[in-house]
């Protein structure tokens, strides 16, 4: 049974996709008209924007307006007036989503890097077998990563998961994914505002508190693409916070 057959079987499933941005103009269009377009009844994308000085605010409040016809809220868009990190920005938009009844919420980059199309089998999944988090990973059997990506990247990617999972003792292979499905029941159970993460690293740690809470979660096999538009988020600053949090963690939690 595939993941939309699983979905259809659960019409109107209020499903939040938080997408974070910061100079995202050239993207969010397309990125807007891909998340809008699935097949997946009661879905809402919500796009937390860090006062982007390349307007994207501004074009994602125009394409909410587009899309919000007929009387359905089928986007929205949450202005921080901070930009102090994508963990801060995700917390704002996944605490908005639970708020506003949001059974599911999927997180979502920006940049195409992450498949749309594979939202509807990860609904499916979840809502199939009971899972708190379905995983949209690269390094279970049938992910991949884009061709583009220059082999130091594709090493320090590879590194940066076997790293984690090492200093964490996990099992879910795809530890840093930042694309991502989670029950509203298991968002809730972690409490947000507790995680210490501002960046990147904001994906190891609200996955491994989750596994440590007892919830169980599944890896479904995406393509992961490098973006076409705009330049990389990630900086040196990011990167250190990175290799520091999984050892903070497991000292935090022995």
């Amino acid at each position: 049974m595939t993941g939309r057959d699983n979905h259809d079987r659960h019409p109107g499933v209020p499903v939040t996709v938080v997408m974070p941005t910061y100079n995202e103009a050239a993207n969010l269009p397309r990125m807007a008209e891909l998340v809008l377009g699935l097949p997946v009844d009661g879905l809402h994308l919500k796009i937390v924007d860090d006062s982007s000085p390349d307007g994207t605010g501004r074009i994602a409040e125009e394409l909410a307006e587009k899309y919000n016809w007929d009387g359905r809220r089928r986007m929205s868009v949450l202005h921080r007036t901070e930009k102090d990190g994508l963990g801060r920005a995700y917390v704002a938009g996944m605490s908005a989503a639970l708020e506003e009844g949001a059974a599911y919420v999927v997180q979502m980059d920006a940049d195409g890097s992450h498949p749309a199309e594979a939202v509807p089998r990860m609904l499916g999944t979840a809502v199939a077998s009971g899972v708190g988090l379905v995983v949209g990973s690269r390094y279970v059997e049938g992910g991949s990563l884009d061709e583009d990506w220059g082999i130091h990247r594709v090493l320090l990617s590879r590194f940066a998961n076997r790293y984690a999972r090492t200093v964490l003792g996990t099992k879910i292979r795809d530890i840093t994914a930042g694309f991502n499905l989670w029950s509203a029941a298991t968002l809730r159970d972690l409490d947000l505002a507790t995680l210490d993460s501002a960046g990147y690293s904001f994906q190891v740690e609200l996955k491994y508190k989750a596994v440590r809470a007892g919830h169980s979660a599944v890896e479904i096999p995406i393509r992961f693409e490098e973006r076409t538009e705009g330049v990389s988020k990630m900086t040196l600053k990011t990167q250190l916070e990175s290799a520091v949090v999984p050892i903070r963690l497991r000292l935090k939690h022995r």
